[in-house]
């Protein structure tokens, strides 16, 4: 009787069918469903049809092949898709066997799932996995999420395909509910932050200082010899040397610039103004991805008003300039989306543990940085920190950078070179420093239209006044 497989995969497209292997080099007996007779075949193939990794056409036959209970990942887009696999395949399961949702869904749906299923006897959590292909295939960071017992069960076959930072695995029970998904939605928002950051300081260096492909390679790959080390700038290295063979201009020249996007940046946006947490910095991230596609209304506007002028600068104090606003402008976003994981935890009761989400960050994910290094050390000091801003040596870093970011932003603003996240972020800080916002001046304007009331500094109570008659 042939040997059971110790875990299942549904969908074997690039990251399910990466994340097998990586199992598989583990010596790990896996296997995986597709309908699609070809990247079941790829799987094989890969795997040089060793038969510890094994791939089915049939869900039933995939199915009856798993040890029980069975321990089931969908990797397949998110949305109805995963529906309509939970519904296939939740009668051919036992009570006992586990689901996972390995996708990016949205965290409101992995707790509808998990509910559902667990009426019907079935384990269920959602785990947010970073790192794209490289990182399924060598080691990803993983953010599992819902219910605990079930993912004891899988642990430590996690932990051992999982990225590693000093020797520790890029992965941590996150808690209840969605919130895996949650953590990995979060996740996305600071990777639309960090990436608009970058491509502005392209712009900056590219159309502001005139520099080109080659000269901006440089620069890049000596800033990531620094604090501003990570992936993000790593990759953004390599793109600016990429040539395709016989030609001469780098490849990212003729990549049009219009930005897509999976929908994961927005729904950071839309449940930070749910529960009342500012990240202005992911917000504009995600509308300058939208602002982009309006590539003909942008060609009209370049035709009626004038080009930016170049950055009056001189060049070398600049990039010493510049290479601090970098490093202020990813603070701050990472700081957003840490105080957004923080109060979220709060609202729904998911006990977080940021500490921990900053070290499984560290390694094998998309926003892996230095810099994470630092909030791991900030929350692991003060697990009850309000804002990452407050840790003191965080402090210090942001104030040692803070007047060459007040440089950047003013010098590329008079010359009309467009740096809405390295804005924003500079507010931000100004804002949430302020002891005193113009907000008063707001209750007031809502009093007078709308009769909304205000509260007053020096009683208690609220209070509503007629702002027609005057008092004399």
């Amino acid at each position: 009787m042939q040997e059971k497989y110790i875990f299942g995969m549904i969908g074997l497209g690039t990251m399910g069918r990466n994340l097998l292997l990586n199992m598989g080099d583990h010596g790990f007996r896996v296997c995986g469903f597709d309908r699609d007779p070809q990247k079941v075949t790829q799987l094989e193939r890969e795997f040089n049809n060793n038969e510890s990794v094994r791939g089915f056409n049939h869900l039933s036959e995939f199915v009856s092949a798993l040890d029980r209970p069975r321990a089931i990942m969908m990797l397949v887009p998110a949305g109805a898709p995963v529906d309509d696999v939970i519904k296939e395949i939740t009668p051919l399961l036992d009570k006992g066997d586990l689901l996972i949702d390995g996708g990016n869904s949205h965290f409101v749906d992995t707790a509808r799932r998990a509910k559902e299923l667990r009426e019907s006897g079935i384990h269920f959590f959602g785990m947010g996995i970073s790192g794209g292909q490289d990182g399924a295939r060598n080691g990803p960071s993983m953010m599992p999420g819902g219910d605990p017992v079930a993912y004891r069960t899988v642990q430590s076959l996690f932990e051992t395909v999982a990225a590693k930072v000093d020797r520790k695995p890029c992965v941590t029970y996150i808690g209840p509910g969605g919130s895996g998904h949650f953590v990995k939605m979060v996740h996305n928002g600071i990777e639309y932050a960090v990436m608009q950051i970058i491509a502005e300081t392209y712009e900056m260096l590219h159309k502001g200082l005139g520099l080109q492909g080659d000269e901006i390679h440089d620069i890049f790959a000596a800033w990531n010899e620094g604090r501003l080390k990570s992936y993000l700038m790593e990759i953004t290295r390599d793109i600016l040397a990429y040539r395709e063979r016989g030609t001469f201009h780098l490849l990212l020249e003729d990549i049009k610039d219009e930005a897509k996007s999976k929908g994961t940046g927005k729904w950071t946006s839309q449940v930070a103004m749910e529960i009342q947490v500012p990240v202005p910095t992911i917000d504009i991230a995600v509308s300058m991805r939208d602002l982009s596609s309006y590539k003909n209304l942008r060609i009209a506007s370049s035709v009626r008003y004038a080009s930016p002028a170049a950055i009056g600068a001189d060049t070398k104090p600049f990039l010493v300039q510049l290479e601090q606003a970098l490093y202020f402008a990813t603070i701050i976003a990472y700081a957003q989306g840490m105080h957004l994981l923080s109060r979220a935890s709060e609202v729904f009761h998911y006990n977080l543990k940021l500490d921990k989400i900053a070290l499984i960050w560290r390694g094998g994910c998309i926003i892996r940085s230095a810099f994470l290094d630092e909030i791991f050390r900030a929350y692991q000091q003060n697990p009850g920190l309000i804002h990452l801003m407050l840790d003191q040596k965080v402090a210090s870093l942001l104030k040692a950078s803070e007047q060459s970011m007040r440089t950047v932003v003013s010098t590329a603003t008079a010359s009309g070179v467009a740096i809405p996240a390295y804005a924003s972020a500079l507010s931000y800080f100004d804002t949430i420093r302020s002891e005193h916002m113009p907000t008063n001046l707001i209750q007031a304007q809502r009093d007078y239209f709308g009769a909304h009331t205000y509260e007053r500094v020096d009683k208690e109570g609220v209070f509503h006044t007629d702002w027609l008659q005057r008092e004399h």
